[in-house]
């Protein structure tokens, strides 16, 4: 007999806590509001979590609300009608925050740093694809786009990155 582990908040933030912030600093590009998608996501967690009934969704769900969560603070007053700030700062405070994926792409600090360059819609499936190793057809389930969709955007995004960083990286 198969003994189920129990699926708490706090195993949720043990286990996809670095998952989360990681995905929020790269849609975001900067920590202050990388970490109000981090709280806002873990919350929701606390008030939701008797509804999520596997690791699987669990992390499914966590990737899904993250991306949410950012779209909305895009689509906010504030960000909508402010300038951000200095561009080189922020990506820079980014880079110094990725080191994590900087070594697990062998010191390869400047593919990361041109991943973060890439457009939102973009940067959410490189990342999904190659950080977090999903498969397209979870990546279209988890973003609820459709398949094609998440190719084509993989496509583009290889395009960029290969224009950018040229052949041979």
């Amino acid at each position: 007999m198969e003994v189920r582990k129990e699926l708490t908040a706090e195993w949720a933030i043990d286990n996809y806590a670095d998952m989360v912030y990681r995905i929020a600093l790269t849609q975001m590009k900067n920590t202050t509001d990388a970490d109000d998608i981090f709280q806002e996501v873990f919350v929701r967690l606390v008030r939701n979590i008797h509804k999520l009934q596997s690791e699987e969704h669990i992390k499914a769900w966590l990737i899904r609300v993250t991306v949410n969560c950012c779209k909305k603070q895009f689509s906010s007053f504030w960000n909508r009608n402010v300038d951000g700030i200095d561009g080189e700062d922020t990506m820079e405070e980014l880079a110094d925050s990725c080191k994590e994926i900087d070594d697990i792409l062998n010191g390869k600090g400047r593919v990361t740093a041109e991943v973060n360059k890439l457009p939102k819609k973009y940067r959410i499936v490189v990342y999904l694809f190659y950080y977090e190793e999903l498969s397209v057809e979870e990546i279209a389930k988890t973003l609820d786009m459709k398949v094609s969709t998440v190719k084509s955007q993989l496509f583009r995004a290889r395009e960029m990155l290969r224009d950018v960083l040229g052949e041979d990286e």
